[in-house]
């Protein structure tokens, strides 16, 4: 397997993607998944001259001898009640798809929505919708979208393909050719055991998400921060014929002030500075670069790793 890792690794550090695909290099990564996740009405990528801003990303990896082979779109919920929010994710969604076709991304994720009070059927119907709403644009480039499990405790009773065979389920009822399943390892350490679900979803499998946890919060930390069981879910992905990159999903590692805070008193004696209040970029290098490290490690264990 080609291991890649999101340019959301990069995200705190570095103000583009031109820089934190040039970190990626750095740490000895050679296959991107582009981070779609975060776009704004003002961003680079939903402006004008978009194309140009997309075409020089690509000059730069061929430059880095780097592949584009994965990537995320949009984040947001389909099923919010607020109708700008769902424009606007549409919209962004859509650009996402076009821009994979610029790169030559086969596979993009994008989550689908959540909402209280749904049962299963309507959950399926309202997601679907959503979908089709993205089915010209996948058939004009050419390129798949990919749901994703999720977890209880993210999501409560608001989601329900937290499963293989719930995924499996979904992706048959929407129907399309160009609708798979990204699994994402630590969602699912959330939930338990991960063989069987990763054999449920069995051929609609085309990307993961690969972290770590230690099973109750989705922490989306590196391999061995936490308590995943590595033989299992990569025994899986041999079994099921996984033919995917090993795509790392671990930008959590380091904790930035406002998420380690959360709720917390904030220290202010005597209204002293605080100096030690976030990670630096020179520690998001080293992460990354064992980040890398340890998933080569990995995949020569079982003979997977292909360069």
């Amino acid at each position: 397997m080609k291991i890649a890792t999101t340019t959301g690794d990069f995200s705190f550090y570095c103000d583009t993607d031109a820089e934190r695909i040039r970190e990626l290099h750095r740490a000895g990564f050679r296959y991107i998944d582009l981070n779609l996740y975060s776009f704004t009405p003002d961003c680079v990528y939903l402006q004008e001259n978009w194309r140009d801003a997309v075409l020089k990303l690509r000059e730069l990896a061929e430059s880095l001898d780097m592949t584009f082979v994965q990537a995320h779109s949009q984040g947001g919920n389909p099923l919010s009640e607020d109708a700008r929010h769902v424009d606007f994710l549409l919209q962004a969604t859509l650009r996402s798809i076009e821009i994979c076709e610029i790169l030559g991304i086969p596979n993009t994720v994008a989550h689908n929505g959540f909402a209280k009070g749904l049962s299963k059927e309507e959950w399926f119907e309202r997601n679907k919708a959503f979908y089709e709403r993205l089915f010209p644009t996948m058939e004009r480039c050419g390129v798949n979208v990919l749901c994703e499990n999720s977890t209880k405790s993210n999501m409560g009773d608001r989601y329900f393909i937290n499963t293989g065979k719930d995924m499996r389920e979904f992706i048959d009822y929407v129907g399309h050719p160009l609708i798979h399943g990204c699994w994402d390892t630590g969602h699912a350490n959330c939930e338990g055991s991960q063989y069987d679900e990763i054999m449920a979803l069995g051929s609609e499998l085309y990307a993961i998400h690969y972290n770590d946890n230690h099973g109750a919060k989705d922490d989306h930390v590196a391999p061995f921060w936490g308590r995943l069981n590595h033989d299992e879910v990569i025994q899986a992905l041999i079994d099921v014929g996984f033919q995917g990159p090993f795509t790392l999903e671990c930008s959590s590692s380091l904790i930035r002030y406002d998420e380690w805070t959360g709720k917390r008193r904030r220290f202010d004696k005597e209204n002293r500075e605080e100096k030690l209040r976030e990670p630096q970029l020179f520690m998001q290098r080293h992460v990354e670069s064992l980040l890398y490290d340890t998933a080569k490690w990995m995949l020569e264990s079982y003979g997977l790793f292909e360069a």
